[in-house]
């Protein structure tokens, strides 16, 4: 099969495309160098040119604080997922779009599920929301994937920016907001799994398995990595952000995979210094 990833030189994108391809798949590599997603002409072209059988929508805007103030955020997100979603739907291709557990406001007090109301707090979050809801609009073959507190090594994340802050006098970490961490390795395995599966199209909830906060998270990095560290907990309140954050966005994965602690185990051993 065919699979053209957007967004192949990412974090996610650089650990998807070479598990596809490990996987006997057909990989199309595609960044901005082949195509602006804002602009419909430009990917129709190529993926006329390129005719896929698979689409995976990688690519995205993710800075989550200057996505507050930055159009360039919903032109990406929600405009640039319109376009790839009506040229999937014209072509009968499937479409698998990442969103974010920030479509949710963190006000639930049980693990969130795909059938749960939706009601971002921040720029991100509701522009990711629009891009579901243009694939749902205009897509009968689709994979809607929801994933959070992701980090991987080819790209900029919160474990190796705890890392490179663990020769700091002290550290304040946010303890006050509660997620699912998600190693790009497990997301993407989990997404072929889906995908060779047939499950069926829809809204799926993939991400690292159990839950902690910010400031667990960072507890168990320095842990893992042996390093000692004046690590200390505060409030949300205490570590102000432009973008407001969901309290509590711990979704139910159904099993899809494995218990965070032991990704992060297996991402620290495959750091490269």
């Amino acid at each position: 099969m065919k699979v053209l990833v957007t967004g192949a030189r990412g974090m996610l994108g650089n650990d998807l495309c070479p598990l596809l391809d490990d996987c006997g798949y057909d990989v199309i590599e595609c960044g901005r160098n082949e195509f602006d997603i804002t602009d419909y002409s430009a990917v129709k072209c190529y993926i006329e040119k390129t005719n896929p059988e698979l689409i995976i929508h990688c690519a995205a805007y993710t800075n989550v604080d200057k996505a507050e103030e930055d159009p360039l955020n919903e032109a990406v997100n929600a405009n640039g997922t319109e376009n790839l979603a009506k040229i999937c739907a014209e072509r009968n291709i499937p479409l698998v779009y990442i969103s974010t557990d920030y479509v949710f406001d963190g006000t639930k007090e049980t693990p969130y599920t795909p059938e749960d109301t939706t009601n971002p707090l921040n720029a991100y979050g509701l522009s990711k929301l629009h891009g579901e809801e243009a694939v749902q609009k205009h897509c009968k073959k689709y994979y809607i994937i929801r994933t959070s507190w992701l980090y991987g090594h080819h790209g900029k994340n919160f474990v190796e920016t705890m890392i490179s802050l663990a020769d700091k006098p002290s550290l304040k970490v946010v303890n006050d907001q509660t997620g699912c961490p998600t190693w790009t390795v497990d997301l993407s395995n989990a997404i072929i799994d889906l995908i060779e599966k047939e499950e069926p199209y829809g809204i799926y909830h993939i991400c690292g398995g159990g839950h902690t906060t910010w400031y667990g998270f960072a507890n168990e990095i320095f842990k893992q990595c042996g390093l000692q560290v004046n690590l200390n907990p505060c409030t949300t309140d205490e570590f102000p952000r432009p973008a407001k954050r969901p309290k509590y966005s711990i979704m139910d994965n159904q099993g899809r995979c494995r218990d965070w602690k032991q990704a992060l185990n297996d991402y620290i051993e495959l750091r490269v210094e």
